[in-house]
């Protein structure tokens, strides 16, 4: 099967020089441009086709291609031919760079080429440039002719220079797969469930599935899906992989992995791609891309800079990303993703894929069968999903923004209206809300009204900041004109998965396009590659996560059994104690009790979670008031990453004193930190981890309770369990842990939650009085002492 090489790939790969230009401030979106397109298609004669697919059969470097494309329009008659290719675009057609307008008449110069490839009796076709300015709706044509003779020396030009990267390209392959064949699993033998992970992870790529596993902690799920996957490219089934993730920690063990391996004889190239606001150098943060020396002649120093960066290095991490782009003078966030090019696997945040706004162009649009995606810690897919698909609008912004226009003078009458106008749409829409006494309302469809308003907003905005000195002013007004683009972008997903949510708080308006349901776009995204692995210590019930993240009819599940002995940990439930709201006060005598008995079973570190700050601080002031004498260290709300660090460092090893640290149930301490051996000995959970009952997750549960799932389950019952699944999790990481959960909530105890307990819960007690928890931590520790 030939590979697929894009017209518009080739010819912004080979002829892309000058600067890096800052394209954050497109208000462009895929759909407006195809709607611009089909507008104009409509106006052109009977002999026009649009969407003319042209192709050619190519041999380059050994390997078949195939080039492909689509040219906006071709008109063939009896003694004429022409090809138009159509540009949108807010940019002044008089201002777009040389370098914009090269690749612009190079696609439309490559598909005349193919097309007299295609009609051999044509020996000359006319090209028109279509320039469509989106804000102004100007449209500038401009019109050349090229001969065959012409075309064919640009395609030799072209195909020349790519050749030398496909070159380079095919010798860093020839020099990875012989390393991946004789690759070896890393360790000396396999964990409890390892290999059996590894096996069905390769029989999913082997049938281009999505699988769904549950991985226990213990498990080594990082090496035991990268191994196999990476076993595949050797095997010229996959040739990327994207191990995608939430946290900078998961990230730093798929490096750590790749990195073994490599010590073992695999060499392959890996990068970890850096947000835009950690990796860019701090000089660069005030500075207007017109005056960045990091981007100024960027594209005229790429290639030399790809040629040392990847010749000298195989794991392109941060560091090494910066050193290679100072070096070149590059602006190091795009550096790393030029570089990404060229490596086998990108890890990096979920957004790069899933995110429709910031998610990467030059891999995702358009499916590639030779990308394969790794998800790990998937569970957190769930929440962070809904947040890539909605985006809200303020009023309060506006209300400075008019005053500070009226101050400074700085804005034209046109922007100044528009602000006005906005604001004002703003007041119409709440009016209902305020004579009817509410706060908030929830509707089906966007108000038509203020999408009008908020266009002509962005437009007037566009055309104003033209030239405008970098000011505090400008910096506010750029602010809102980014969160307007991110609005209307969303609103080309909002479909009967969204709800309109319009509040007010203290004055300040709020417009909210919510997405309840983002399964259908996971669903998109993940279909762009060969398959995909979703995993996580927690993926239960697995038929929620597979519903809510995008499986399809024939995704398959796989769980695994936890690797560690399960007499290791023993799982209490206080039947006794009830902590729903209405309760909390009346318990908290016995939720200190318990802290304290479970505490008193042995001196060590423990960690006791709470599903509120609120609550969390409750707790912590009157457990200091019960017991003064104990040890507490007590998470902030916000906490910086020395902050974090140094909570973290008060769990020593080897302790002669205990330490109870409380925390957020959910939290940054309730996922990824390891206190492995006796740095934590025991886990309390007080309550089963609700969220706090609010509109929006009510509308979550109305909806799935709508598509005939069990709606208060996805909304509330089901995150909230896997928030304890997770921080019960923090207690055995190792095969020689031993400790104790302590689940402070009697609905614990109900079949609604044991029935979705994972296998190695099964052994949990039930305890009915104070006494019993003192005599069952008691007999735990004693038969640990006994067993040793």
């Amino acid at each position: 099967m030939p590979i697929k090489l894009g017209v518009r790939e080739l010819i912004e790969f080979t002829l892309r020089t000058g600067d890096l230009g800052s394209t954050s401030n497109s208000q462009n979106t895929a759909l407006l441009g195809a709607r611009i397109h089909r507008r104009l298609q409509k106006q052109r004669g009977e002999n026009y086709q649009k969407e003319y697919y042209l192709d050619k059969k190519l041999t380059l470097n050994g390997d078949d291609y195939l080039l492909h494309g689509r040219a906006d329009g071709v008109t063939l008659t009896e003694d004429a031919a022409s090809i138009e290719e159509i540009k949108t675009s807010e940019t002044v057609f008089d201002q777009l760079s040389a370098n914009t307008l090269t690749l612009y008449w190079g696609q439309v110069k490559l598909y005349a080429y193919l097309l007299m490839e295609k009609e051999t009796d044509l020996d000359k076709v006319t090209l028109t440039l279509t320039y469509f300015q989106t804000n102004t709706e100007t449209t500038t044509q401009t019109d050349q002719v090229i001969t065959r003779e012409a075309a064919k020396a640009f395609f030799d030009q072209v195909i020349a220079e790519y050749v030398t990267w496909l070159k380079f390209r095919s010798d860093l392959r020839d020099r990875r797969d012989p390393t991946i064949q004789a690759l070896t699993f890393p360790f000396d033998h396999y964990r409890p469930g390892q290999h059996e992970l590894a096996v069905v992870v390769y029989k999913t790529i082997l049938t281009s599935k999505r699988l769904f596993a549950e991985a226990p902690t213990g498990t080594g799920k990082t090496i035991s899906t990268l191994f196999p996957t990476i076993k595949a490219i050797g095997e010229d089934l996959i040739q990327r992989i994207f191990y995608l993730t939430a946290k900078q920690s998961t990230r730093t063990v798929a490096e750590e992995a790749i990195t073994l391996m490599a010590s073992q004889g695999l060499k392959l190239k890996s990068i970890t791609l850096t947000a835009k606001d950690k990796i860019q150098f701090p000089e660069e943060a005030d500075l207007q891309p017109e005056e960045n020396p990091y981007m100024l002649g960027y594209y005229d120093r790429l290639k030399p800079a790809l040629l040392d960066l990847i010749q000298h290095n195989d794991q392109l991490t941060r560091p090494v990303i910066e050193q290679y782009a100072r070096k070149h003078t590059l602006d190091p966030f795009e550096f790393q993703l030029d570089a990404s090019l060229f490596c086998d696997v990108i890890v990096g945040d979920y957004n790069y894929l899933f995110d429709p706004q910031v998610h990467l162009q030059r891999f995702f649009t358009a499916e590639d069968p030779d990308n394969f995606f790794l998800i790990d810690e998937a569970h957190n897919l769930v929440s962070r999903s809904r947040e890539m698909y909605s985006a809200a609008l303020t009023s309060r912004p506006l209300d400075r923004l008019i005053e500070q226009s009226r101050d400074l003078g700085q804005t034209t009458p046109k922007l100044r209206r528009r602000l006005q106008d906005l604001r004002a749409t703003f007041d119409d829409i709440v009016a209902p809300l305020l004579a009817d006494g509410k706060t908030d309302s929830t509707f089906l469809t966007p108000p038509e009204d203020f999408n009008h308003d908020l266009g002509r907003l962005v437009e007037a905005i566009h055309d104003w900041l033209v030239d405008q000195p970098q000011t505090p002013f400008t910096q506010s007004i750029l602010d809102y004109y980014f969160a307007a683009i991110s609005y209307q972008r969303i609103g080309d997903y909002y479909d009967d998965t969204y709800r309109m949510r319009l509040t007010i708080d203290d004055g300040n308006i709020t417009l909210k396009q919510l997405c309840l349901d983002p399964s259908a776009f996971l669903a998109d995204s993940l279909a762009l590659g060969h398959g995909a692995v979703l995993f996580s210590a927690t993926l239960s019930p697995m038929s929620y996560y597979q519903t809510v993240l995008g499986g399809d009819d024939d995704s398959l599940a796989y769980r695994l059994a936890s690797p560690f002995k399960p007499d290791h940990q023993a799982i209490f439930v206080t039947n006794y104690i009830q902590t729903t709201y209405k309760q909390r006060n009346a318990n908290l005598a016995n939720i200190l009790l318990a802290i304290k008995t479970l505490i008193d079973g042995k001196v060590g570190n423990y960690l006791i979670f709470l599903p509120s700050y609120s609550y969390l601080l409750d707790v912590t002031q009157a457990f200091a008031l019960a017991y003064p004498h104990v040890k507490t260290v007590i998470q902030q709300a916000q906490m910086a990453e020395a902050d974090r660090t140094a909570f973290l460092a008060n769990f020593r090893p080897n302790p002669t004193t205990t330490l109870v640290g409380f925390a957020l149930l959910g939290g940054i301490f309730a996922e990824g930190i390891d206190l492995k051996a006796d740095r934590l000995i025991g886990v309390g959970v007080v309550s089963v981890g609700l969220p706090g009952i609010n509109p929006e997750t009510d509308l979550i549960r109305d909806y799935f309770d709508a598509q005939s799932h069990q709606g208060f389950a996805f909304a509330y019952q089901l995150p909230g369990l896997n928030n304890v699944f997770q921080a019960a999790g923090r207690l055995i990481r190792g095969s020689k842990d031993v400790g104790i959960i302590l689940l402070m909530d009697q609905r614990f105890a109900s079949p609604r939650y044991t029935n979705l307990y994972p296998q190695h819960w099964q052994h949990f007690q039930r305890l009915y009085r104070p006494e019993q928890l003192t005599a069952a931590v008691a007999n735990f520790w004693h038969r640990e002492v006994s067993s040793t």
